[in-house]
């Protein structure tokens, strides 16, 4: 019976929808996490009588035919990239963005990748690093003198030192973007890789064309609704209920059919 397999199919596809709820949901104080939905499709179709055929000598047309399809599978897993709303922290290390793109961090690797989530700090040697050390790009380094570090919302980097009037430029933050910010590849840590899906990155100073700005002493928070989440929990949960209730009325149906006698 073709309905067991059916069932199945949906009753796995729940279960990866509630994957991602939970996901989301584990998620909601993440900096600058954004929440993931996923997108289903319909699997192949099993064809009993074509639609369009003829249905007597005379020329007659099938109107709609009988086709019954073979289940769900999973087409994608969707990042929604809606703006967090902006929490205030009064560090002066913890930038938010504004707007699109990326603050830009050095791997160990070599490698460059991607992060919404400004939640800084200064290493031993006063470079602006991540929460694991990783650091920025282009590398910001704050003077051991300084008394105070200012970043305006074009990326510029001043300090004020001990016994100097002026300020002084230290550095300016690029951001960049992507064509298809939801072609990232998520790494984990807040990070996100470039893949071809993605495109290549357009670095460029915040606040230019296309670009978003930076608050200083700001973070940028998770995009996750709490009820909206719970409320697709609810109804994953009931779309598997109702798909494992299908089992056990295929199954039901079987065990009347095998007891049939000729």
């Amino acid at each position: 019976m073709q309905a067991l397999r059916t069932a199945a199919t949906g009753m796995a596809a729940q279960q990866m929808n509630v994957e991602v709820i939970s996901n989301n949901i584990a998620n909601m104080n993440t900096v600058a996490f954004k929440r993931q939905r996923a997108e289903f499709q319909d699997l192949l179709y099993q064809t009993f009588e074509a639609a369009g055929t003829q249905s007597s000598d005379q020329g007659t047309i099938v109107p709609t035919g009988v086709q019954v399809g073979a289940g769900v599978k999973a087409g994608a897993v969707y990042r929604v990239e809606t703006q967090g709303s902006l929490t205030r922290t009064d560090n002066p290390y913890d930038l938010a963005i504004d707007g699109r793109g990326f603050f830009q961090v050095l791997l160990p690797s070599g490698e460059t990748a991607y992060t919404r989530a400004g939640n800084f700090s200064v290493n031993d040697q006063g470079q602006l690093v991540t929460q694991d050390g990783y650091q920025i790009q282009p590398a910001i380094s704050i003077p051991g003198d300084a008394v105070s570090v200012t970043v305006s919302k074009t990326g510029q980097v001043q300090v004020q030192q001990a016994g100097q009037t002026n300020p002084s430029v230290v550095g300016i933050l690029e951001l960049a973007t992507f064509v298809n910010d939801g072609g990232l590849k998520a790494l984990g840590d807040n990070l996100y890789q470039e893949t071809a899906a993605s495109g290549a990155p357009t670095s460029g100073t915040a606040g230019s064309t296309g670009i978003g700005t930076l608050v200083q002493g700001y973070t940028e928070a998770s995009n996750v609704d709490a009820v909206s989440e719970i409320t697709a929990l609810i109804v994953a949960q009931r779309a598997y209920e109702m798909n494992s209730k299908v089992i056990s009325t295929a199954d039901n149906m079987l065990a009347t059919a095998n007891q049939v006698k000729a």
